[in-house]
């Protein structure tokens, strides 16, 4: 009941915001009672960081499961986390676009536990770009950092229009962002 809750939440939240949902929405929408509402959450706020923490814990799992892939290179690495980035669109679309749109509604309790695992996802990112740049494989004048935010900028976006149902497959506009990013940061 709690995946069910949490699923249903996502929805909800997606489509009237965080603010304007109310638990009796939700369980209305399930036919349940509050009671099973408060039985796994203590709030609508810790359901919210329930959706948070799944979302950039399975993000974090998939990123360094291919980070820690020693037969691949910077290049296929970033290829991948773009990759899953897309990818993911089909089955945590609506989690990541509650992710980036309602974190603002989190106490700063439960932000300081959020914010330091967003910012290890693009930390790694920052040291996969490094490390390709002293490989030889990115150009050597190129500012980590500002990198970094860019390819994050373009796949999070994504989740506001792309249509993993669409006529552009995921692999596409991954092969697109990829050529497209690594056209300005590839060593020549």
């Amino acid at each position: 009941m709690k995946e069910k809750i949490i699923g249903q939440s996502i929805r909800l939240f997606e489509k009237k915001g965080f603010s304007e949902t109310s638990i009796q929405d939700i369980v209305d929408s399930l036919g349940v009672t509050k009671g099973t509402f408060y039985y796994y959450f203590s709030s609508k706020e810790e359901l919210l960081m329930d959706i948070h923490l799944g979302y950039i814990n399975e993000l974090l799992a998939q990123q360094e499961k291919i980070l820690n892939d020693q037969t691949k290179t910077c290049k296929q690495k970033l290829f991948e986390i773009v990759h899953m980035l897309i990818g993911d669109i089909k089955s945590l679309g609506l989690a990541a676009k509650i992710f980036f749109r309602e974190m603002k509604n989190l106490s700063q309790e439960r932000l300081d536990l959020i914010v330091p695992k967003r910012d290890q996802f693009r930390y790694n990112i920052e040291e996969l770009i490094k490390v390709g740049m002293a490989d030889g494989e990115f150009r050597p004048d190129l500012n980590p950092s500002i990198i970094t935010f860019g390819i994050l900028g373009i796949t999070n976006w994504s989740y506001q229009w792309y249509n993993p149902n669409g006529v552009v497959s995921e692999q596409e506009v991954t092969e697109i962002f990829v050529e497209m990013i690594l056209q300005g940061i590839q060593s020549n």
